[in-house]
């Protein structure tokens, strides 16, 4: 137990763990953002719109999440110098890491999200698009003054879904060298291998402390929220 806890004071597992709640934050933000204008293409009257949100889901959502993060961290930041962070900063690398990952999981998951607000949408009942249009409101107030709202409510299951799922997946951006807490237990395990079930099961309590309570939140919301027809 003692060696257990001089390593996770050595490798700093607190701020790790604040560098996950970090990414799912402003993941999930970003996912939230980028996903309702998505979703907006999605159901829009205009074809060019909605083949533009249908692309953009069927090839992001079927990209591996791994080579969307490597394609910001190299491909945008090392091959086409687009930094994020200023460039004379000591902690630039460090930034411009943990903000591209945080873009990338954003692009990622914002597909996920697009086709739960979709969904949502699907279950608002015709009549309300057509008398929206009846008493003179276009495409755009009738989609953000009625049916979004609704669909909201009715996509929070799924977007709690998504919001796990992000959460778990933040460990994908150790791989550029963001110290969140997946990639601490890797120091963790490669200088202290008698260690290895105890930071499994430190690892695995932080994630379970995350999630549980979000979902919990999320099932809660879906039921007090729920639209009623």
């Amino acid at each position: 137990m003692g060696q257990l806890a001089e390593l996770i004071s050595k490798y700093h597992v607190a701020l790790a763990f604040w560098m996950t709640i970090k990414l799912t934050v402003f993941g999930g933000l970003g996912a939230l953002i980028i996903g309702t204008l998505v979703a907006i293409f999605r159901v829009a009257p205009i074809n060019v719109l909605r083949w533009i949100g249908t692309g953009y889901v069927n090839i992001i959502r079927n990209t591996p999440l791994t080579l969307i993060v490597f394609f910001f961290a190299f491909g945008v930041l090392n091959t086409l110098n687009i930094s994020l962070a200023d460039q004379q900063s000591p902690t630039s690398i460090a930034d411009n890491n943990f903000r591209w990952g945080v873009v990338a999981l954003s692009v990622y998951h914002a597909s996920f999200v697009a086709e739960a607000l979709r969904s949502g949408v699907n279950t608002v009942p015709q009549g309300q698009a057509e008398a929206a249009r009846a008493i003179g409101l276009s495409f755009l107030p009738s989609l953000t003054q009625i049916i979004l709202p609704q669909a909201f409510r009715g996509a929070i299951a799924p977007l709690g879904n998504t919001l796990v799922a992000l959460t778990k997946n933040t460990t994908v951006v150790s791989t550029i060298g963001v110290a969140e807490i997946s990639y601490q237990m890797k120091n963790m395990i490669e200088f202290s291998p008698q260690l290895l079930y105890a930071i499994f099961l430190l690892v695995a309590i932080c994630f379970v402390v995350l999630t549980l309570p979000v979902g919990a939140l999320f099932t809660y919301l879906s039921r007090r929220l729920a639209v009623q027809r």
